[in-house]
């Protein structure tokens, strides 16, 4: 979408949102997309239709303008009483229509603008981001969906990283299957191949467990997910509200600690903690908390994988 989406359209949407009136934004952002070049075997082009792939601002501009290009379509399915969801180049359309005023319809959408194609899908089984919808017999069925390139990779738990991102890992993971699977034959599916994922990346079984326990504790539910209880027990947690708690961070009391991350470094966030638990333990500065994170090593891989021109 962003490396179609017509420049002179851009910048003319630029000019109605409210926040982006002034002309130096206006210029700065006519700059960018204006100027934006890549080399390909040896040879420099420069770009002349749509923004560059991987930059902030083109996809900032193709969300703005596309927000004003799908005004119409969204009129259209609401007066229908029809459901309409976006995401990116996504778009999820539930409405009662025949499937050929539908097509018309989109057909009729596409002379928006030339350079956006939209594409229609309306078979019994479809997917939106990461869900699984199938139409059985006029009743929606949903379940996780996995991409045909997925590969089970998660942050390794032997990572210097926090522990509390290593147990919001299961955590998450699985309230979304139960969210998502209809079912608690899908839900016991994906709960074995998130299990599975998850011991392929080093976390220990009692570890899993910990965590799946703790999602069912967070909404109050005492008693192991069965064929019996799943669908009474899902609905509990749709209809709880849930919101993850962001840590804050008082920097007038926070003290970070960066260091390079090698394989001889993994034990020595515990080693940190430990050290200053055992000599600051009765200090005043204890009550600065450190906060570590990693560096990258500047080694050749670094360097051989610094694709970006001087």
């Amino acid at each position: 979408m962003r490396c179609n989406v017509a420049r002179g359209n851009i910048v003319s949407r630029l000019k109605e949102i409210k926040d982006l009136k002034t002309e130096a934004i206006i210029r700065l952002a006519r700059f960018v997309i204006q100027n934006n070049s890549f080399s390909y075997n040896g040879q420099y082009y420069h770009q002349v239709r749509g923004g560059a792939m991987g930059s902030p601002l083109t996809l900032t501009i193709a969300n703005c303008y596309m927000f004003f290009f799908e005004q119409d379509i969204i009129h259209q399915i609401h007066n229908s009483f029809g459901l309409y969801f976006h995401s990116i180049d996504d778009i999820f359309i539930i409405i009662n229509w025949p499937q050929r005023h539908l097509l018309q319809q989109i057909d009729r959408w596409n002379k928006f603008d030339k350079n956006i194609i939209l594409k229609a899908n309306t078979k019994d089984q479809i997917s939106f981001l990461d869900l699984q919808i199938i139409n059985q017999d006029g009743n929606l069925m949903t379940s996780v969906y996995h991409k045909p390139s997925y590969e089970p990779y998660y942050l390794p738990f032997h990572s210097v990283h926090p522990l509390h991102t290593k147990q919001n890992i299961p955590f998450t993971m699985l309230l979304r299957a139960i969210r998502y699977c209809s079912t608690f034959q899908d839900y016991a599916n994906e709960r074995g191949k998130l299990r599975m994922d998850l011991l392929l990346n080093k976390y220990p079984v009692k570890f899993i467990d910990q965590q799946f326990n703790r999602l069912l504790q967070k909404f109050n539910i005492n008693e192991p997910l069965t064929n019996y209880n799943y669908k009474t027990l899902r609905e509990r947690v749709l209809n709880t509200p849930y919101e993850e708690k962001v840590p804050t961070i008082n920097y007038e009391k926070a003290l970070f600690v960066h260091f390079t991350y090698c394989s001889n470094m993994t034990t020595f966030p515990r080693k940190f903690h430990s050290l200053r638990n055992k000599y600051f333990e009765q200090s005043p500065i204890n009550e600065v908390i450190p906060i570590l994170g990693t560096r990258n090593v500047n080694n050749l891989q670094q360097q051989l994988v610094h694709t970006r021109h001087n």
